[in-house]
């Protein structure tokens, strides 16, 4: 589904997975024919120095562009707390694209 959205010299990153590990059934004819870079990261792997660059990078480039509305998170579906049973059975899907929200308050 990934691949189909992206357009002409295009770029995927995966980040984090909840899928599993595997990709089934790639078809790797149109990553080349639309010359796609897939790439990926995790934090696990990186050192202390590291994730404080990270952290900093975010903190001077990403926060400015939340507090202007910029750069929000997309909303799948939000859930109140007493519904919490309902937000865990929707991310377990798997088939949910964006964040799925659980107001505590």
């Amino acid at each position: 589904k990934n691949l189909n959205l992206l357009r002409r010299d295009g770029r995927l990153v995966y980040i984090a997975f909840l899928g599993g590990a595997k990709a089934k059934d790639v078809k790797l004819g149109q990553i080349m024919m639309k010359r796609l870079t897939i790439t990926g990261s995790t934090m696990r792997a990186r050192n202390t120095v590291e994730k404080a660059e990270i952290a900093q990078g975010l903190k001077e480039h990403v926060t400015p562009l939340w507090a202007k509305g910029e750069c929000l998170p997309m909303i799948y579906q939000t859930f109140k707390f007493d519904q919490i049973q309902d937000a865990h059975a929707a991310m377990d899907t798997g088939e949910h694209i964006g964040k799925i929200v659980v107001e505590i308050i």
